[in-house]
């Protein structure tokens, strides 16, 4: 008899309830399908991008055309055309347009003839015109050019071969310094900062990462000031180093390591209005000159410096507590390194030899390294 008193009394909460719900579920309706449009787009454009620059079958087809009508040659043209044995696989960057000049070289006449011997690809003492045509097109390249510099230095992938501007070098295992792979579509939704502390979760152990870095310093000293000159390191990130099976280091994209006197060319008199327009790649920063408006052209940071500031974390995380205090001392000073310091060349090879001297004493007698 009581609920036939007061009927309105039961229809007021349903109906508030029912609307509230009604106006949380269209909202939270809404946002998703922004979320899932927003999603969808980003990687419609990555993916596009992606496959527009990564197009191996098409560039197979124009590479393999110019061979079969005797344009291009090489020691692996027959490989990727003929036999088919050479194939494509994981694009590793869709970074286009990565040129170079020789420039003014030291022992450029040595240059010469080591360029010459790596055109003459079936080795018959004389390049024909297909090979001087890709040797010609692959010089365009910085990491060729720095490939065939220093073919022989141990953290350097060899040269297997090359095809018009295509070449081929040794497969590394393990493509970057740390870090564990993902599908590229995961990588748009990490932040980069949690990316970075995830990735050192994902390294060898303490003494096989002491041993690649050593690689590292050891690769610093192979490009500075050699006998073909000095090399820049314009893109240290992790990314850009490997290592293989025994825990050697092996660079997998030199493409931004470039000669000093092209870097100084390219980047003198560029309109700037502070440091932050002085930059090529990543890492190769020169002053801006205010009462000129323009780059300077000397690099701040030598190559050592920013190998250490990649290496600090790296290194230091499991570091053994006895060697911890004097490694962290040693990066931090190698890190300070300035290409304008008085008698930064005898710093340089002092700091250098002391981290490698640190690092092999600790490391020699381990089963690891």
């Amino acid at each position: 008899m009581a609920r036939s008193l007061c009927p309105g009394a039961w229809l007021r909460k349903p109906y508030y309830l029912q609307a509230r719900f009604s106006y949380v579920r269209m909202k939270y309706l809404f946002f998703s399908w922004l979320a899932v449009f927003v999603g969808s787009w980003i990687i419609y454009v990555q993916y596009s991008t992606y496959t527009e620059l990564c197009r191996g079958k098409d560039c197979k087809k124009i590479i393999c055309d110019k061979y079969k009508t005797g344009v291009i040659d090489g020691p692996a043209c027959n490989s990727l055309c003929v036999t088919e044995t050479l194939y494509f696989g994981k694009c590793l960057s869709t970074k286009p347009n990565n040129q170079a000049k020789l420039g003014d070289q030291g022992n450029l006449s040595e240059l010469v003839n080591l360029i010459l011997t790596v055109a003459d690809g079936d080795k018959d003492g004389q390049v024909s015109l297909g090979e001087a045509k890709s040797a010609w097109a692959l010089l365009q390249l910085n990491e060729f050019l720095l490939m065939v510099i220093l073919q022989d230095k141990e953290h350097t992938p060899k040269l297997m071969g090359f095809c018009g501007d295509l070449y081929v070098m040794e497969s590394v295992e393990y493509t970057s310094l740390y870090g564990i792979s993902l599908p590229w579509v995961i990588e748009l939704f990490i932040p980069s900062g949690f990316r970075r502390s995830m990735d050192q979760l994902f390294t060898p152990s303490w003494p096989r990462k002491a041993k690649i870095a050593i690689g590292l310093l050891e690769f610093v000293e192979d490009v500075f000031h050699g006998p073909y000159g000095n090399f820049l390191m314009c893109d240290t990130s992790a990314k850009n180093l490997g290592y293989n099976d025994k825990y050697d280091l092996k660079m997998v994209d030199m493409r931004k390591i470039v000669p000093e006197t092209n870097l100084k060319e390219l980047i003198k008199d560029r309109h700037c209005e502070s440091d932050l327009d002085c930059v090529y790649g990543t890492d190769c920063r020169t002053s801006c000159d205010q009462s000129t408006m323009k780059c300077t052209s000397e690099v701040i940071q030598p190559n050592l410096a920013k190998a250490c500031q990649l290496l600090k974390d790296y290194l230091l995380r499991g570091a053994p507590s006895e060697i911890r205090e004097e490694l962290e001392k040693q990066l931090y000073s190698c890190i300070a390194l300035k290409v304008t310091a008085n008698q930064m060349e005898m710093e340089h090879s002092l700091i250098l030899n002391n981290l490698k001297t640190l690092l092999w004493k600790k490391i020699s007698y381990t089963n690891d390294s």
